[in-house]
Parts: structure tokens; C-alpha cells; sequence
């Protein structure tokens, strides 16, 4: 299954590696990234593989949940087909 991970929040340290972590931990291949600094606001979309067998898009939006209150981050992750409708205008 594929989807799209987004994260956004005040720049500084580790962003990438303490979601790209999470991410391989719980067996989530990343397949595309962009990120890019605006001022000193932090944006990064990435598309990822997993195998929904293992794990669902739940357990890995809990765990980067997480990471987003300790960071200061807002990280949604979605399916996607989902995430591909919404923005289909």
C-alpha cells in the first residue's frame, strides 16, 4: 500500500531523521521525498510503501503522532488514493 506522509513546522534539527526512523522501524519504505525551508518553517511530503499485512496506516500515524507533539510538528499521514481524490480538482 502506498501513501503520503506530510510534515510542517518550525525548523531545527532531526526532523527527517526521527520521522525517516519511525518510518523504517515500523517497515515503511520511503519511495519519494521533497522538503524545503520556508523562512524558518520546515515542509516535507514524502510517499511511502508498506505492506498493510504488517502494518496499517493507523499504527503508523500513532506513532508519528507522537513525534509531532514532542516536536512541535503537524504530521498527517494518508492513504494514497485518499490523499490523490482530495486534491483532484
Amino acid at each position: 500500500m502506498k501513501a503520503i506522509v506530510t510534515v510542517v513546522g518550525k525548523d531545527k534539527k532531526g526532523i527527517i531523521a526521527r520521522v525517516s526512523n519511525i518510518l523504517f522501524e515500523s517497515s515503511v519504505n520511503i519511495i519519494d521525498i521533497s522538503q524545503t525551508i520556508m523562512q524558518d518553517m520546515f515542509t516535507m511530503i514524502m510517499m511511502v510503501e508498506f505492506d498493510s499485512n504488517e502494518v496499517s496506516v493507523g499504527d503508523i500515524d500513532d506513532k508519528l503522532a507522537v513525534a509531532a507533539d514532542e516536536m512541535g510538528l503537524s504530521i498527517h499521514v494518508q492513504r494514497e488514493e485518499i490523499f490523490s481524490s482530495m486534491h483532484r480538482i
